[in-house]
């Protein structure tokens, strides 16, 4: 999943991307509000980190400017400031969740999964595809209860087609939600983990999961 931090405080943005990136999100980084915006509206970002007080523009007209444009993302404030006021505003302004700062990374990390998993309107903390097994917070994936042991990379890539399991996901989609901008594009990457997916959760069992959509893309769940 992709997640764009915002926030001008460069220690506390250094810390917040390092750890979302070793929990295996695909993560970009601002550090005010126009560059903020400019990023937000150039991608399909799964979960924004939004800082409230920012230079050239404050979080809360970047967030009003989002919400008219009817991005997707999901949101989640961070601000200095703990009032009922403060919070009211940021949720009435169309956060989805707020962070009082200093907080835990580990809250940070599990407001972020929780956001996603609403996103895509996963209620269990599981994700079950067949006899597939995905646990998002312990990253570990099983296949009729056998564990697979998958790249930080090739768990992305499987994660992103758990969230969007029963539908067609193209190859653009997959890499906005997998790779950042610090990536290089390669023309055949996402084939190629795609490729080793493969290998690693079908090869061994009948019924193949992911599947083929010529022309369109992937799609993973059970065949009808």
């Amino acid at each position: 999943m992709r997640v764009l931090v915002i926030e001008d405080f460069a220690p506390l943005s250094r810390a917040v991307v390092q750890g979302l990136k070793e929990a295996g999100y695909a993560v970009d980084s601002a550090q005010d509000g126009e560059e903020g915006l400019a990023c937000a509206q150039s991608c399909d970002y799964d979960v924004i980190v939004l800082d409230i007080m920012l230079p050239k523009m404050d979080g809360l007209t970047l967030l009003r400017r989002l919400r008219q444009q009817k991005h997707p993302a999901a949101v989640l404030l961070l601000t200095a400031r703990d009032t009922v006021g403060d919070r009211v505003k940021g949720l009435d302004h169309g956060a989805d969740d707020y962070l009082v700062k200093p907080f835990a990374f580990e809250e940070l990390l599990a407001r972020v999964r929780a956001m996603v998993r609403r996103r895509y309107g996963q209620k269990e903390e599981l994700i079950h595809v067949g006899d597939l097994e995905v646990d998002p917070v312990a990253r570990t994936v099983k296949r009729a209860g056998r564990p697979i042991a998958l790249s930080a990379r090739e768990y992305a890539v499987l994660e992103y087609l758990c969230a969007r399991r029963g539908h067609v996901v193209t190859r653009t989609e997959i890499w906005d939600h997998v790779y950042d901008f610090a990536t290089e594009p390669s023309s055949n990457v996402v084939d190629v983990y795609i490729g080793y997916l493969r290998r690693k959760v079908d090869a061994d069992h009948q019924t193949k999961l992911i599947q083929t959509r010529r022309g369109q893309g992937y799609v993973l769940g059970e065949p009808e």
